[in-house]
């Protein structure tokens, strides 16, 4: 991410400033000096072109570490190489002090398995399916097609094409078909209102331990949702101009489907800038996680033809062959997933340190009993981005 400086000895040491959305930056002495006083870097970032200021979440108007432990991505492990999962059971309790952008993005990637549980549990829970079926789903369907009537309620309006760009991870075939069942926007928002009320009850009775954490987190979190930039995320965007529920638990889970919209819409635009289409994106994700050919792909509703294009696609890029994912396919991935942690800091940042440890001692706990939940409604594959992982070769 950073450019490469080269400097006689002579000349001041450098230190890192951070731009207004995230992006990282090496200023000499004096420029720092400057800073410190004035709390605003000159110039502007090379790669966004916002301008430096001095660091959210610290008193110090540098955030100052040595450059010698700042790399492109910040080398984050999960466990040995081997492949395997955990369960509900791999959360932690313990939160080490943020002190460098490597812990950041530490932190960040450890609350996005918390975001993604606080929502996702709902997307096969029975309570909701029922729910959806009282609305007008058929019986047999309505679990899958609620979750995606629900989650693309906030664009309906504008058609099945714009969700499918928006929705990467679900089949453009399976979302055409929700709308031609559905019809109208409003038919949506009846479903994202029983979403609602499946929520609100589920989390009572599963997880009642989050129930207050997300009511006291609300109001910090909407100001944290309020402030990450638009441009490019347009899924994001179409759930923030929804109507915010008084009630305050509801309040707080929606605030937290935002940071996870957003978080979705940048993890879809790196996806999208390495050339990878929706086939191609879940084959390396699924060949990432260890899962059995496939397995990823077709529980997203993936065409048997769509995704031998996508094997066809990926060998000719030299990713696969023989449908199997080569290392520079794993490699990939593991890249995405990389730059998607690295670029999704921001939030946490902007809630701040403390706040932001947390909301990790507060929300991994209720989340292992969710994580649990899925286990029991879909299985031990379901909502990957919950669970730890160590990787395969």
């Amino acid at each position: 991410m950073m450019r490469e400086q080269v400097r006689p000895d002579s000349e001041p040491a450098t230190q890192l400033v951070w731009c207004t959305i995230g992006h990282a930056e090496l200023i000499d002495d004096r420029e720092a000096n400057r800073v410190s006083q004035s709390g605003m870097a000159s110039g502007a970032c090379f790669e966004c072109r916002a301008p430096f200021k001095s660091c959210v979440h610290h008193t110090d108007p540098i955030h100052s570490i040595s450059i010698e432990s700042i790399s492109d991505t910040p080398a984050v492990t999960d466990g040995d190489n081997s492949a395997g999962r955990t369960t509900a059971e791999g959360y932690g309790v313990e939160v080490a002090d943020v002190q460098t952008p490597g812990d950041w993005c530490e932190l960040t990637r450890r609350n996005a398995r918390s975001v993604q549980t606080t929502i996702g549990w709902i997307f096969w829970d029975p309570g909701a399916a029922r729910r959806y079926n009282a609305a007008g789903l058929p019986e047999a369907f309505a679990g899958p097609l609620g979750y995606i009537a629900s989650r693309c309620a906030p664009l309906a309006g504008a058609g099945p094409d714009a969700v499918v760009a928006s929705f990467g991870s679900i089949s453009p075939m399976a979302i055409r078909g929700v709308f031609q069942f559905l019809g109208t926007p409003e038919r949506f928002g009846e479903i994202w209102s029983a979403r609602d009320a499946a929520v609100v009850d589920g989390l009572r009775q599963y997880a009642p331990d989050i129930v207050e954490p997300l009511a006291a987190f609300a109001a910090e979190l909407w100001t944290v949702v309020e402030q990450l930039p638009l441009v490019g995320r347009p899924f994001f965007g179409a759930h923030l101009a929804m109507a915010r529920p008084t009630e305050p638990l509801l309040s707080g889970w929606h605030a937290i489907n935002c940071l996870r919209e957003w978080r979705g819409d940048t993890h879809w635009a790196v996806v999208v800038a390495e050339g990878l289409g929706h086939a191609e994106a879940s084959i390396l994700h699924n060949a990432w996680l260890g899962y059995e050919t496939d397995w990823l792909a077709l529980s997203r509703g993936t065409s048997p033809a769509d995704i031998e294009a996508g094997w066809t696609s990926l060998a000719a890029k030299g990713l696969a062959h023989q449908r199997t994912v080569l290392p520079e396919g794993l490699a990939l991935r593991q890249r995405i997933e990389d730059a998607t942690d690295r670029l999704t800091m921001l939030p946490w940042q902007l809630l701040g340190a403390e706040r932001s440890q947390q909301f990790t001692e507060f929300f991994e706990p209720p989340c292992v009993r969710l994580l649990a939940r899925v286990d029991e409604t879909a299985g031990v594959n379901y909502q990957p981005a919950s669970r730890l992982f160590t990787r395969p070769q």
